[in-house]
């Protein structure tokens, strides 16, 4: 049985787990200045790497760490006043240790690639690829495919409907235009499944980027993996080809460039402008980055503690950099297709566009009685307990960041995954207690085979274009096309509005009475003519109004019913998915100057 020395000198590339296991050291290099402190043998390589020092200068002494009880040298000066020991020979029983064995390039880059973080984001990649892999659930995705063709077409973004015949030359803002070229561009590579691929690519880059942002900001690779595996179920609410997803890429860049600036004094602020210009040219989300940013800066204008809550001032050089830095963003979102236009559309859509708002899905507020409500509901259980029971001292900006974020997500569903962003590196430096990642105990070997099975689930388990197609047939009428191009409508055509965008996508000729752009038809009152519609406010005289000739609807709608019943319709075709209706008779006068303003009906 060996008894370890109480010191050996070590050449300046091997690590002291490769001589003894499992011990803890105390560390010091010899003719460098430093304190020395208790540390694991990964911690002590990673220590000799940031003193920089040439390979051939001083030694290392790794020093055990002495039993409890036992005097302790407490730095390098006490090390250097009473002298290190001569050498003490290895253990024979020890193999030799070379430089190509601890610290070869390739070694060093298998440890990192099948260690444990990288099993974490693994597991984190294919949770996101477990609830994201099914279908394309998002109705805008035709519109953003017909927006980029005609972009690609004609080098330039509409700035008038062209897709309907009731708002038909309507001035319209198309405030997410260059977002939709990926997804044109993967379509026309690939089809669906190059859409589905690109929408999964960027899903990824959000989560895995937040996990890095929560490892940055708490310390714990394990904790931020929790807080972000969390944020998975939160965030699902917009799990489709948005182009919302490239908006919230931009944020993690805005929260890790603040972050670093905040901790240590250097960052590159520069980079924030320019992102600024492409974000208000991808997606309108442009303004909670400015709102973010803005609470940051503000967060930092102010000093004190209260309770725990504690506020950090910048300094003034930092303070300057950022109002600069904050300036020249504010600049930077006029440089787009529209001027003004689109700077005011956030203004627009939250005052002129409270109909849309109120009856499009994703705006509605949190119903607790749901699973998605019951989610949101543990996390503002995490967050109280975490305040009562964790010492974590609450900086200002995260108390600013949190409150914004669940303000945004309970007032509107859509706005969840923001929460989840801004809540999650909060969550993790709760999460404290859990135990830290040791790389002197990972185990390469498992690491691996659990990152190969991630692979073959997430490779295995990916749609295929059949697949992804049959869910659009059950969410589209794609049964009612063959009819369609048999039998070309003579007249204008009532749709669901949120089938508008397939309708047009698939028959480029077609013009729809409504689609998902709910904004453009808020204007002329199309959109509260629709509501009243499918609410069954005198659903006879609006479809007289629009000179409306056939009617294309869900088969479980209460309109589909009443037309059934009606006299004045006949169904012209049925099918698992939709019903379409052909009026009986000549359509009534005052449909005629509706007509006029949109397309003139094909022949049959």
């Amino acid at each position: 049985m060996y008894t370890l020395p109480s010191r050996v000198v070590l050449p300046y590339e091997v690590l002291p787990s490769q001589v003894f296991p499992n011990e803890s050291f105390q560390f010091a290099v010899s003719g460098v200045r430093t304190a020395s402190s208790n540390c694991s043998s990964v911690e002590f390589m990673s220590l000799l790497r940031a003193s920089r020092l040439p390979a051939k200068l001083g030694t290392a002494i790794a020093r055990r760490t002495p039993e409890p009880g036992l005097n302790r040298m407490s730095n390098v000066s006490q090390i250097e006043r009473h002298g290190a020991p001569p050498p003490q020979p290895l253990f024979a029983g020890v193999p030799p240790i070379t430089r190509s064995l601890v610290t070869g390039r390739w070694g060093l880059w298998i440890r990192r690639i099948f260690s444990f973080p990288m099993v974490l984001a693994g597991l984190l990649a294919s949770t996101v690829f477990a609830m994201a892999r099914n279908g394309l659930d998002d109705p805008d995705i035709w519109l953003h495919l017909r927006n980029a063709e005609y972009l690609l077409a004609h080098f330039r973004v509409p700035r008038v409907d062209m897709y309907s015949f009731t708002a038909i030359g309507h001035p319209w803002v198309n405030h997410e235009y260059l977002a939709e070229i990926p997804y044109y561009l993967a379509w026309r590579a690939f089809g669906l499944v190059g859409i589905k691929v690109l929408t999964l690519v960027i899903l990824e880059s959000v989560f895995l980027g937040l996990l890095y942002f929560c490892w940055r900001e708490s310390g714990n690779v394990k904790a931020a993996a929790l807080a972000c595996y969390f944020s998975v179920f939160l965030g699902a609410v917009s799990f489709g080809p948005r182009t919302l997803l490239f908006g919230y890429d931009y944020l993690l860049v805005l929260l890790m460039v603040l972050q670093r600036f905040r901790s240590s004094g250097r960052a590159p602020l520069w980079i924030l402008p320019p992102m600024f210009c492409l974000w208000i040219n991808t997606h309108g989300s442009w303004s909670l980055g400015l709102i973010i940013f803005g609470i940051s800066i503000a967060a930092g204008m102010v000093s004190g503690r209260w309770g725990s809550i504690e506020a950090i001032p910048w300094s003034p050089s930092q303070l300057r950099k950022l109002c600069l830095t904050m300036g020249a963003s504010v600049a930077a979102v006029f440089v787009n297709p529209y001027g003004y236009r689109l700077v005011l559309y956030p203004l627009d859509m939250a005052f002129r566009q409270k109909l849309a708002i109120a009856h499009v899905a994703e705006w509605v507020s949190v119903d607790f009685h749901d699973a998605r409500g019951k989610v949101v509901l543990l996390l503002i259980v995490a967050l109280l307990l975490g305040a009562l029971l964790s010492r974590h001292c609450w900086k200002l900006h995260e108390l600013g960041l949190v409150l914004f974020g669940l303000y945004t997500g309970l007032t509107y569903i859509r706005f969840l995954f923001l929460a989840a962003i801004l809540t999650a590196p909060l969550l993790a430096k709760f999460l404290d207690f859990v135990p830290r990642y040791r790389r002197e105990i990972d185990k390469p070997s498992l690491n691996a085979l659990i990152i190969a099975g991630v692979l073959a689930f997430m490779i295995g388990g990916f749609p295929s274009a059949a697949q992804l197609q049959q869910s659009i047939a059950r969410e589209y009428p794609a049964d009612v096309l063959p009819y369609l191009k048999s039998h070309p409508p003579a007249g204008p055509v009532l749709n669901e509005y949120t089938w508008g965008g397939y309708l047009g996508w698939e028959d480029r000729e077609f013009k729809v009475f409504a689609d998902s752009r709910a904004d453009i038809f808020v204007y002329p009152g199309v959109f509260q003519d629709y509501i009243d519609l499918i609410g069954l406010k005198n659903p006879s005289a609006i479809l007289d109004k629009y000179g409306i000739r056939y009617v294309l609807f869900p088969a479980g709608e209460p309109l589909t019913y009443v037309l059934k019943h009606d006299s004045n319709w006949k169904v012209v075709f049925s099918g698992d998915v939709s019903v379409m209706f052909e009026r009986v008779g000549t359509v009534p006068l005052n449909g005629s100057s509706t007509l006029a303003q949109g397309t003139k009906p094909r022949e049959p």
